[in-house]
């Protein structure tokens, strides 16, 4: 199936500013997998992007054709989150694996059905959930889980930015909203620092006078569990560029930034005060995208199952659900009780070399995001 290059061959569903200034650079940086094709509805993207990178276009019309070409044997899917299930279902009943960008759909009903396809069609799927492979992210994890800070109390995060109304983020409602879009990245770090999952949630939100979203676009998100932990998060589309987050056990606490970001010169970094004093952990930058990648490709190649998985940005989904809920309904809303049968595994942090970036300027055809 791969040749004797083994190489995982992608096709790169969505040519907007993630995959162009982050993903399809990424790539280069593993030995196994290469990028083959490329899916857009722009015309001049088709033709640039596949000349700058060697690579076939593709139009949407013409996805079937590419999932049944041959060409290919994954597909990375970083269109708007509503369009999600529309092109992870058809490659995972074709027996084409699927890694997709986080959050993995935009309704709880949706996330299942992308499941129900993988389980029907046999192929691999995982969440895009890229700081599963960073170093710093991956130490915090472990350590949190070994009991090095005592016993977990509580978590606290900011997350936010000034994103431009114009941006497709900007009038696609909640879940094109920050809530999904950055909201992911707290909750996602808070469920596997805690390695417990949420039972209860309670969310407020604020509409900023002179912005034109169709959504709350600051809101802050209150977390229960059981064993005596809470969690609060604040993510923002109309502030100043924010982002860090505050783990406290009884032992220890540490203070991440940049905790959620990425970029050639971003190192994630946490600083761990103990009674004793504090002390600096900082971790070079990586290839966030070709770490995750890499890690994927490679239990295509090995027939492992990614940790990633779509139970993974299942139980995210069902939380982002109920912040809506909470949000419309006003009140605190109580959660199924869930465990996740997988944890993320030291092994995972994976050390590739950034690869670099574009500027905004270079892109094609983008709307840049920041206002």
């Amino acid at each position: 199936m791969f040749g004797h290059t083994k190489k995982v061959r992608y096709a790169v569903v969505g040519g907007g500013q993630i995959s162009q200034q982050a993903f399809m650079p990424g790539v280069a940086r593993t030995d196994n997998s290469e990028m083959t094709a490329l899916v857009t509805g722009d015309p001049v993207k088709a033709d640039k992007l596949a000349k700058l990178y060697g690579i076939k276009a593709w139009s949407y019309d013409d996805y079937d054709a590419l999932l049944k070409s041959g060409e290919i044997d994954a597909v990375y899917i970083a269109t708007p989150n509503f369009l999600h299930l529309q092109y992870a279902v058809p490659a995972l009943e074709a027996g084409i694996h699927v890694l997709l960008e986080k959050p993995m759909a935009s309704s709880v009903a949706e996330a299942e059905q992308i499941i129900a396809a993988q389980q029907k069609g046999g192929a691999k799927l995982m969440i895009a959930y890229r700081l599963h492979n960073e170093p710093g992210t991956v130490d915090m994890i472990t350590r949190a889980r070994n009991g090095d800070f005592g016993d977990l109390r509580s978590f606290v995060s900011v997350f936010a930015q000034n994103v431009a109304e114009a941006n497709s983020r900007g009038h696609n409602g909640y879940w094109g909203g920050p809530v999904p879009d950055m909201g992911t990245y707290p909750l996602n770090a808070v469920r596997n620092l805690f390695g417990q999952e949420p039972i209860s949630v309670h969310a407020v939100g604020i509409k900023s006078p002179g912005r034109g979203f169709n959504f709350h676009d600051t809101v802050a998100v209150t977390l229960g569990f059981a064993d005596a932990r809470v969690a609060q998060f604040t993510v923002s589309y109309a502030t100043a560029s924010s982002e860090f987050f505050e783990l406290v056990g009884t032992e220890a606490s540490i203070h991440a930034n940049p905790a959620f970001m990425f970029g050639p010169k971003v190192g994630i970094a946490y600083v761990e005060r103990t009674a004793d004093g504090s002390k600096e952990h900082s971790f070079d930058p990586v290839e966030q995208f070709g770490n995750e990648t890499q890690y994927f490709s490679d239990c295509i190649l090995k027939d492992l199952h990614p940790e990633a998985d779509g139970e993974e940005g299942l139980m995210d989904m069902r939380v982002l659900a109920a912040i809506e809920q909470s949000l419309e309904k006003g009140e605190t809303i109580t959660l199924e009780p869930a465990t996740r049968s997988r944890r993320v595994e030291a092994d995972q942090a994976l050390k590739l070399k950034p690869a670099k970036q574009p500027s905004e300027d270079e892109m094609i055809s983008i709307i840049p995001q920041s206002a």
